[in-house]
């Protein structure tokens, strides 16, 4: 990183006075909001949870940065923007993220670029006598700790709930483990698997891309179902995805388990000339009204190999200014509880809401996988989806209500929570001073309220 060594910084003049900026005044951070999020994680205990994943192999009279400390200071720096190890070599001596990632001292410095790489880096199964490579990670506790976070987030077992899946591409542009190339992508990439519940995380895993898109999505549903029926075991589950993951082996497993599906089902000239009929309805609507018409028909369908049954097919026979535009749908629902058109438009193209979620892991950094291995770019996946859980948690015990609840957690992290302000260090107190000219102080109090009840 270059060193920045000029001092005072001349800018235009204003009227009969000279501009001058310089880097000398008091103590202060640009992330003074951040101290809600720190109350998130009091709330939601995830912090010291995510630190009871991890092993620490390392002589603790020679350990300066305790794990606890190095976990809350990469995952409060990836929620409020710091996206690069690189970024730390000046964040270490911000006081406000010394005091979020419960460093004693606040003058002392965090730990550098060099350590908390060092924190990713360890492969599975390294000894403990390894030099560098002392601290390991479970990916099983931390899968479970985000189905666990999503459960104690309801204060009573609701009666249905849906999981999206979804995959997308995470670009690379180096020589990593797992690195392949994608036709459809057109590049070379990972192709993570997300699954949401609502605005929940349930799932991030890092996979290749030379790989079907539901390429271990019923282990993951398998695991994740379990988990919630340990706890609601009476609670309906629907699963909801594209046509990527219309795949044989996830709906028997769905049918065996008691768990509905809606699944996007790729059209075919079977398909079409099913809805034929239906196709030429919505063109003659369309040409009679000028405007997009839709017909919806279901009907029962069986593949000539790969299915092993008849199944409820939903389909939209549509036509558009560019011509027909035919849809399919695969559903175990019954049309007594879901209705064609209640299913279609209401329940499955709901999905497309996952695509905000998605953007929002993009907003922390999810892409940012850049380090050599699988396993270590999977555990930044994990940090990136650790930021977005607290981010989450402070959207949905703060922002219920107001005109702010709904809105994208970059927009949370820029108006709530980068706050410039003072820190001064008394013997008794930390006061964190905010601008009096902070446009949004009322919803900042209302935030403060809602978290301290």
């Amino acid at each position: 990183m270059t060193q920045c060594n000029q001092t005072a910084f001349p800018f235009e003049v204003h009227f009969s006075r000279q501009v001058v900026a310089s880097f000398d005044g008091a103590r202060m951070t640009t992330d003074g909001g951040a101290l809600l999020l720190r109350r998130v994680d009091r709330k939601i205990g995830l912090l010291k949870r995510v630190a009871a994943c991890f092993t620490d192999t390392r002589d603790p009279e020679r350990v300066e940065h305790p794990l606890p400390e190095l976990l809350a200071q990469r995952i409060y720096a990836l929620a409020l923007g710091y996206e690069d190890l690189n970024d730390h070599e000046e964040l270490r001596r911000d006081p406000l993220l010394a005091l979020l990632a419960g460093k004693r001292e606040l003058g002392e410095p965090l730990a550098g670029k060099s350590t908390l790489n060092r924190l990713e880096l360890t492969p599975a199964g390294s000894p403990s006598t390894e030099r560098y490579h002392k601290i390991g990670y479970s990916a099983e506790s931390l899968d479970r700790l985000l189905v666990d976070i999503f459960l104690e987030a309801h204060q009573k077992p609701p009666r249905e709930i849906v999981l999206d899946l979804d995959a997308t591409d995470t670009p690379l542009h180096g020589e990593q483990e797992g690195r392949f190339f994608h036709g459809y992508y057109n590049q070379y990439c990972y192709l993570p698997l997300y699954i949401f519940s609502g605005e929940h995380l349930l799932c991030a895993r890092l996979r290749p891309s030379n790989i079907d898109a539901s390429a271990g999505s019923r282990e993951e549903i398998e695991r994740i179902v379990l988990q919630i029926r340990r706890q609601w075991p009476k609670v309906r589950i629907i699963l909801r995805a594209d046509s990527g993951f219309c795949r044989e082996e996830l709906m028997v497993w769905c049918e065996a388990h008691d768990v509905d599906y809606v699944l996007g089902f790729a059209r075919n000239e079977r398909l079409r000339r099913k809805i034929a009929g239906p196709l030429r309805e919505a063109k003659r609507e369309y040409q009679r009204t000028g405007k997009a018409a839709r017909v919806l028909v279901e009907f029962f369908y069986c593949t000539r190999s790969s299915w092993s049954r008849r199944r409820r097919v939903v389909a939209k026979a549509e036509h558009l200014a560019k011509g027909e535009n035919p849809r399919f749908v695969v559903t175990s629902l019954p049309a007594e509880r879901w209705p064609a058109p209640e299913l279609y438009e209401r329940l499955y193209c709901a999905r497309g809401e996952m695509e905000n979620r998605i953007k929002e892991q993009l907003s922390l950094f999810s892409d940012r996988l850049s380090t050599e291995t699988m396993r270590a770019n999977q555990l930044r996946l994990y940090f990136s989806s650790l930021g977005y859980v607290l981010l989450q948690a402070l959207r949905r015990l703060t922002l219920q209500g107001t005109e702010w609840a709904t809105v994208q957690v970059e927009t949370i992290r820029l108006r709530l929570l980068k706050i410039a302000a003072e820190v001064r260090l008394t013997a008794r107190r930390i006061w964190v001073r905010y601008s009096r000219a902070y446009p949004w102080k009322a919803l900042f109090a209302t935030a403060y309220a809602a978290l301290s009840g």
